[in-house]
């Protein structure tokens, strides 16, 4: 089974996993159901697709690549619930072309906004694809995370461009296309519809701890990871992670 909680990767999933398998067991009891629909925006190669359904949902995941699909269908393949997540090509402009309206329980959107030219639009179609009562899970990239990276590395005029650029890019050799800050997800998922249940940053000191320190320490690593789950409810952290975590359930 894949598990997103393993070295390495648990310091960019576990605060988003953790948060999202007990929204999950909330929403499962109050349907009453022990599978959930869920609806994965995004999923690429199922780093979240397949760790929800070994935990016995079952997983739409709509992405416009098909390796990355193909990749998707080799993993849940390999861990067992191959006969629980579904593999769909498309993206979040044309959503409804290749899933049905409020079809599921909860609805993943992760890394997602950073990439549509319209990510109210995104967030909107991500919401009317849940049934009456859902959940939804928002996860994009945080502009305070990406100015401090800079200004740490010594990218001073990199980081001031981020920092003043609407879109939160800081220059032409910029992977990300858009960051946002907490208010800006917020603002979206309310604009959509829903209230927002909790706010996480994601990856505060992960991405800022030279690796070194973390592998050579006895305990580091359980430490951080320690450190990140409490730093992700504070308000004031916020504004420096590197993603930001929306939760929003419908009830």
């Amino acid at each position: 089974m894949s598990d997103p909680l393993r070295p390495r990767a648990s310091l960019r999933t576990a605060v988003v996993w953790e948060v999202l398998k007990d929204a999950l067991d909330r929403r499962a009891k109050a349907a009453g159901r022990d599978a959930l629909d869920v609806l994965d925006t995004g999923g690429g190669t199922g780093n979240f697709a397949v760790p929800v359904a070994g935990l016995g949902h079952r997983v739409t995941v709509v992405d416009p690549s098909p390796n990355a699909l193909f990749a998707l269908e080799r993993r849940a393949g390999e861990a067992g619930v191959a006969d629980r997540v579904r593999a769909v090509q498309g993206d979040a402009h044309g959503l409804f072309d290749v899933v049905e309206r409020g079809g599921y329980d909860a609805v993943l959107c992760h890394g997602v906004l950073e990439y549509v030219d319209d990510p109210a639009e995104g967030v909107r179609n991500a919401v009317a694809a849940l049934r009456p009562a859902g959940t939804l899970s928002l996860l994009a990239a945080g502009l305070g995370g990406a100015v401090l990276a800079r200004a740490l590395a010594g990218h001073f005029t990199e980081a001031r461009q981020a920092l003043t650029d609407p879109a939160g890019h800081w220059g032409a050799g910029d992977p990300v296309p858009r960051r946002f800050t907490a208010d800006q997800l917020a603002g979206l998922v309310s604009g959509a519809g829903l209230e927002v249940g909790a706010v996480h940053g994601v990856r505060v000191f992960a991405d800022l701890v030279p690796g070194v320190l973390v592998d050579a320490e006895p305990g580091a690593m359980e430490a951080l990871l320690k450190l990140e789950a409490a730093a992700a409810e504070q308000p004031a952290f916020h504004s420096v992670a590197t993603q930001l975590h929306v939760l929003a359930e419908r009830d």
